[in-house]
């Protein structure tokens, strides 16, 4: 007999958390194998990093700053879904703006009763792990369901990835 509490066996909701790195595109490219493979829904995650007013500009606004990056996640995961869905992927995405990346992915992870969740070792962090921590390193931490943990290669560079089997993220 299984309690309610638990995660199923089998997943029914993926989540990724995508920061359009090489390494997210690996983690994507996983869920939708998991996803082809057991009839789940994959839900991309886009938090969008909000730093400290003292850090951006005063000629810029910052909510300007957020409403940009906010719509321009929405316009690559809206490409990703469309290319998921051309292949039978039952798909949707969220994007939110939060100053820890890792809390906003746990509270997704609550909110959309995740039955896994698939993300990578490297993304575009720069500087952020370095004063903060691993994102990975918490969300393991912090996860109640079950987490795949992709091991990929620290990026020679923090740039979009450019190619792959779904789009192009530029």
């Amino acid at each position: 007999m299984s309690h309610p509490e638990t995660s199923p066996a089998i997943p029914t909701r993926i989540l990724v958390p995508i920061d359009f790195s090489a390494s997210s595109r690996a983690a994507l490219d996983t869920a939708q194998e998991l996803a082809a493979r057991f009839h789940a829904e994959v839900v991309m995650l886009h938090v969008v990093p909000q730093f400290p007013a003292a850090t951006i500009p005063d000629s810029i606004s910052e909510a300007a700053l957020m409403e940009r990056a906010r719509e321009e996640a929405e316009h690559k995961l809206e490409i990703t879904e469309k290319a998921l869905a051309a292949n039978g992927i039952t798909t949707r995405s969220i994007v939110e703006i939060g100053v820890d990346v890792a809390r906003r992915i746990i509270d997704v992870v609550e909110r959309e009763k995740t039955d896994l969740l698939v993300i990578s070792t490297h993304g575009l962090s720069g500087w952020y792990p370095l004063v903060f921590g691993s994102t990975a390193e918490k969300i393991i931490k912090m996860a109640h369901c079950p987490v795949l943990l992709l091991r990929t290669p620290k990026p020679e560079s923090d740039r979009e990835a450019t190619t792959g089997r779904f789009m192009e993220w530029r």
